[in-house]
């Protein structure tokens, strides 16, 4: 589990196929204190396993549903990186709760300054459009951002400077792809809401006729 608010980046050193997946070698540009083989770190929003960690470097295997569903296929030597360790239950959750597990690519569709703040604007699947909310959290790159607007397929958030300085979303353009994930608490609302989980649910009187009578749902 992670929080989306990024460590710092990382440079991809090398990449190679193996399998049908990837194995990149990645240098932090922060200290990887108490490193622990096999711990998760989150490269670009999408949680990996590292092994062979010395100093700042590690390596991870991606496999071919990483590949499918994120941006991760595309990365080449020099390639910069958003890089977050796994979430402690000492942290603190500045952020919101991700995952690490990618849910589509979005593409950048547009982007402009509005004083000291970057605004973006990303397309995602329509499949996806009804977990972002406006003033809901997103992910995007493993970044824990907050939707100004959304409507239809398209939704835009605003990044201030020292987000823009810390992250590789300041290397972004029009075209781009990205790594989208949604906030996962609405997915789980809409699986208990759908009444088909288990037996227990037939005991159950909250359901989505009870929300809709009392004001929840429209």
């Amino acid at each position: 589990m992670f929080t989306g608010i990024i460590e710092g980046r990382g440079k991809v050193l090398r990449q190679q196929t193996s399998g049908g997946g990837k194995v990149l070698c990645l240098e932090a540009d922060f200290d990887l204190t108490d490193p622990q083989e096999g711990e998760s770190i989150a490269v670009n929003g999408v949680c990996l396993t590292a092994r062979d960690i010395e100093g700042n470097r590690f390596m991870v295997d991606v496999s071919p549903e990483s590949l499918s569903r994120t941006s991760l296929g595309a990365l080449q030597a020099g390639s910069l990186v958003n890089l977050e360790r796994a979430l402690r239950l000492s942290d603190r959750l500045g952020g919101h709760m991700v995952s690490g597990h990618v849910d589509a690519l979005g593409l950048v569709e547009e982007r402009s300054a509005a004083g000291d703040f970057t605004l973006f604007t990303f397309s995602l699947p329509e499949s996806l459009v009804k977990y972002v909310i406006e003033k809901g959290s997103v992910a995007i790159n493993g970044i824990s951002l907050t939707v100004n607007s959304c409507g239809g397929e398209l939704f835009t958030v605003s990044i201030i400077p020292h987000t823009l300085a810390v992250t590789n979303l300041g290397e972004l353009k029009p075209g781009d792809k990205v790594n989208i994930e949604v906030d996962i608490i609405g997915k789980y609302v809409e699986k208990m809401l759908m009444g088909k989980s288990g037996p227990t649910d037939t005991d159950s009187k909250i359901n989505s006729a009870f929300l809709a009578e009392h004001g929840f749902l429209k």
